[in-house]
Parts: structure tokens; sequence; C-alpha cells
């Protein structure tokens, strides 16, 4: 079985996440792949320490990108892949039509939300990593026999806490994390604000994006500031997790929850807003605790909650890591997906 894998996503994402770590359980499978992703420096490191030496850096700019269309063509001839496998809609936009150069292919394309169709009627079959993203592909009008839901896994290799000292965070006090792009559907505002109704909590929040200097002000503004941190984008992911009593995800628009299948990867008990992903995923009370969207008093009192009860915080975050095993370790997903091209080139 032979698969291209591309990828042109920015530097740091859920998506992006995912691809580092599905393609190369892919290649540990025994799958052959072709990779071409976005020039990346790190992102090809990484690739390249998993094992994978097939990888093909390429521009994916815009749409008068000549360059990447005809080097996309050129690797698919060169390849002669059983599929094409494309991430997100730029790169979904550049490849090639089947048949190529005499050879067909089957052209598969991953969504990890409700995207535009119109990027994507030259697929055979559409990956969803939720089934509400798989509802929302058959209720536009998408084939249902070639929608199909495949999860996501996540790391769980065990972090090491890290000393509180180093975010100056007082070793008394109840810790929270939040991760993810610091972008308005993130909702860390709504978290920032929760804050004010939770004197004694620290919040150490990871991640990079456009938001960042407008939160850094409202953190200020709500007199909040002395006890969040920063953190820019992390790769230590585990540590932070093993670091913190808490895992908050406040999201306004979330269709699966990535960050959340880590914290029960990692036995963190969660609290999250009732956006569709984590709704779907988190059983109120307990595999999590769910609080409405964009409201900021209730979203501490469901905090309140958690950080009051160290032994139902435990009972939470053991019900996750259930759940975690059962449908999202790396073994059950690559799995499926190796079972989904199976059943597609047959």
């Amino acid at each position: 079985m032979r698969i291209l894998q591309a990828l042109a996503g920015a530097q740091h994402g859920g998506a992006e996440r995912f691809f580092e770590r599905l393609v190369p359980a892919l290649g540990e499978a025994g799958i052959e792949q072709r990779v071409l992703f976005r020039k990346d420096e790190r992102r090809q490191a990484l690739l390249a320490a998993a094992g994978l030496t097939d990888l093909h850096p390429l521009p994916f700019g815009n749409r008068l990108d000549l360059v990447t269309r005809l080097s996309f063509r050129r690797q698919v001839r060169d390849f002669a892949p059983d599929i094409v496998f494309t991430w997100m809609s730029r790169a979904t936009l550049v490849a090639p039509k089947s048949p190529l150069g005499g050879h067909a292919f089957k052209r598969v394309a991953r969504l990890g939300g409700y995207y535009d169709l119109k990027y994507y009627k030259d697929c055979d079959y559409l990956i969803g990593d939720t089934e509400s993203i798989v509802d929302y592909l058959i209720q536009e009008g998408w084939p249902a026999d070639r929608a199909v839901y495949l999860p996501n896994f996540v790391d769980s290799t065990p972090g090491k806490a890290l000393p509180r000292q180093e975010f100056f965070v007082p070793e008394a006090a109840p810790l929270l994390l939040a991760l993810g792009r610091l972008h308005t559907n993130k909702a860390f505002d709504v978290l920032i604000q929760a804050l004010v109704h939770l004197p004694e909590v620290y919040l150490l929040l990871a991640g990079t994006g456009p938001e960042r200097e407008a939160l850094e002000a409202l953190a200020v503004h709500e007199g909040v500031k002395p006890r969040v941190r920063f953190l820019g984008w992390r790769e230590d992911v585990a540590d932070l997790m093993a670091t913190a009593d808490l895992f908050v995800h406040p999201a306004r628009h979330e269709p699966l929850g990535n960050v959340i299948l880590e914290a029960w990867a990692h036995q963190r008990p969660v609290v999250s807003t009732a956006a569709d992903g984590p709704r779907l995923l988190i059983e109120d009370g307990a595999t999590g605790l769910l609080a409405p969207i964009d409201d900021p008093v209730l979203l501490a009192a469901a905090i309140r909650n958690a950080l009051s009860d160290a032994e139902a915080a435990q009972r939470l975050a053991q019900a996750g890591h259930r759940r975690y095993q059962r449908d999202f370790t790396r073994a059950a997903v690559v799995a499926q997906y190796r079972a989904f091209f199976e059943r597609i080139l047959a």
C-alpha cells in the first residue's frame, strides 16, 4: 500500500499536530508513504526523527502558486500512490485529479471542521474526525457511503511535573492548564474573565495566535494578570499536564477537542464548555464537567466544583482515561485507518 500524504497547514495547530502523529504511526504499521508539506524545518526534523525519509517540502502558497501544483503532479507521477491523502482545503485544491499519466488512485481528504465542500468535490472519500462532522457532510449532500468517521489519537507518554517556581506559582495554589491556538474560537477571554471569580487560582495558558495581545490586555484589565502565565507554544504538553491540577477548555466553537483527549490520556480532570465536540465527547459529571458557552460565571463555578473535591476530580480523571483507552489510543486508531484504506482499495 502506497499513500502520498499532503499537508499545507500552519506551523502549529490541532490538525497539524495529529498529522505529525499519524504519519509516523502509519509508517511504523508498514504503510509506504511519501510526505508533502509546507516548508517547516521543525516539522521536517520531527518526521525524519520518526524514521520517515521520503519527505518533500513545498511552498503551498496562494492559488497562483504554480510551483506547488506542478511539483505535486510530479510527485504523484513519480511515486504512483494507491491513495492521495490531503489534509484540509489548501492541499486538496492543488492535488491532481485521478487518473494522472495513466495511473489511477483514490483521493481522500481529512476534515477537522465544518468546511465548504466545494473544495473537496474531486475527492473519492472524506474523513471526519468527529461523528458530527460526518453528519454535516451528509447533510450537505456528500454520499453517506463515502463519508467516514475516523477519530484522532494522542500521545500518552507520561510527563514529569515541572517545578512550580519555574512559573512563579505558589506551591499550594490551585493551578489550571489551558492550551490551544490563541483565537476567538477558543474563548480564552472567557477563561480569563472566569479567573476574576477564582481569586486563589493560577492559569498556565500555552499557545500562540492572533489574540495574544488582546488576551494579555484583558488579563490586565480584569486584574488577573499576576495569576496568568502566557507560555507561548510548548512541545512539553505531557509535562504541563502533570504540573496542573485541572485542564480547562473554554471553547466557543470546537468540532472535536484534541486537547481533551490529551488531558484524558494524561489522567487530568477536565472542565469544558459545551461546544459541539466537547459536548459529544464528555459525559457531564462522569468523564468531565461541562459549562455553558460564553459564561465566565458558570465556567468559574464548574472549575470551583472540580477543585473543591479532590476525590471527585480524580474519579473524573480516571473515567476520562478509561474512555481514552477504549477509543482513542494509537493502536486502536491506526487499526481503523488501515482497515479503511484496505476497504477502499479492495
